[in-house]
Parts: structure tokens; sequence; C-alpha cells
């Protein structure tokens, strides 16, 4: 792996806000390609996070950390994922965790995979109320909509979004994907969403065929 990719990638896994953006721009510096710089050094990043958690090596504290990271190392490169994509004209994604739930490490991932994509991607953030994803349905007029959650106690607050989208006639130009741990192609079946994201790579994929990329 390239060097500067390496030390992207460990200042996400060591939960460093500070490098993480400085090697992200010496990258950027160096003439790489922002893709590359975003595949190879920041979603690998986090995604090493996501294995070290799954492996009960990485605690929530260490995940929290390697999010912000995370963030930190996305500022300098989306304006130019987006000069790349074109700035994600006519495919504008919402996407966010809905309310009672504050898992961020999946929609983090799942946000650098779409604008990876082409996606203007809008990141409503965590623990999210129904009222709040319909008002950045009705600023951004986005062409999905994405749902997620992380607890079986919180995954039925998608039904109530999407219940709430047909009542104020938004649901037939509007796409939904729902995606997390507790969620399953049938469960996207129940509730009548259009797409369920297994992970990252497949939800990005999956946005694609949506809007017929």
């Amino acid at each position: 792996m390239i060097q500067q990719y390496q030390s992207i990638l460990d200042a996400i896994v060591d939960g460093d806000d500070i490098v993480a953006p400085q090697c992200v721009q010496s990258a950027l510096d160096a003439g790489l390609p922002p893709l590359e710089i975003l595949h190879a050094g920041v979603v690998a990043g986090i995604a090493r996070t996501g294995e070290l958690w799954a492996a009960n090596r990485y605690f929530l504290p260490d995940v929290i950390l390697s999010v912000e990271a995370f963030k930190a190392a996305m500022a300098p490169l989306q304006p130019r994922l987006e000069a790349v994509s074109g700035g994600g004209a006519g495919r504008t994604f919402v996407l966010g965790v809905v309310h009672g739930d504050v898992h961020d490490l999946g929609k983090s991932l799942v946000a650098a995979m779409l604008q990876a994509s082409g996606f203007r991607v809008v990141d409503l953030g965590i623990n999210v109320p129904a009222e709040q994803f319909l008002a950045a349905v009705h600023e951004h007029r986005p062409a999905i909509l994405g749902l997620g959650a992380y607890m079986t106690t919180t995954m039925l607050q998608m039904r109530d979004v999407i219940s709430e989208l047909e009542r104020q006639g938004l649901r037939e130009s509007l796409r939904v994907m729902v995606g997390g741990v507790p969620t399953s192609q049938e469960f996207a079946e129940e509730i009548g969403a259009d797409a369920w994201g297994r992970d990252a790579l497949d939800a990005a994929q999956k946005a694609l065929q949506l809007v017929g990329g």
C-alpha cells in the first residue's frame, strides 16, 4: 500500500482527528486521486475499525474516536469528490439513523461509499426524529432517503417514517432504502422500503440501481 494511504488508515484506526485530515491533505497535495484516497485510506480505515469492533478488540469509546477521525479526514476530501462526480447533480441522497439510535459507524461508511459513487449526500446524523427526515425531504428533494437502525428497539421507527411520507404525498417520487444490523430484505419489504443495504458497498450499488446508474 502507498504510504500516504497507510498513514490515513492508521490515523483513523487510532482515532486521531488531527493527524487524519493532515494525512489526507498531504495525499491530495501529492496529486493522489481523490477516489483512491477515499477507498484505500479513509474507507479502509473506518472498515478496519469495524473489524476490530466485531472482534471485540475495540469498544465503544474507540469506535467513537475513529468515527470522529473519519469525519475529520473527509473534510478536505469531500470538495474534491464532489468535483470528480460533478456535485452529484440529480443524485441527492439524504440519510440518517432513526430516533433513539446513536450508532454512527455504519452510517458514516455508507455516506463515504455513496459520495464515492457520485451522490450528493445530506447526512442528518444520529437520533433523527421522523419530522426531521420529512423536513429534509421537503428541503432537498432527494432521489433516495436512507434510514439506518442498529437496534431491534429502534428499527420500527423506519415504518413510521415511510408511513408519514405516504401521508404527506411524498412517497411516489422518492425511493427509500433501509439498512443496519437488525434489518433484512424481508423487513424492508414488510415496511414498504424500495431496497435494503446489506453493507456499505451493497447500499451504494443498490442506490445506483435505483437511480438508473
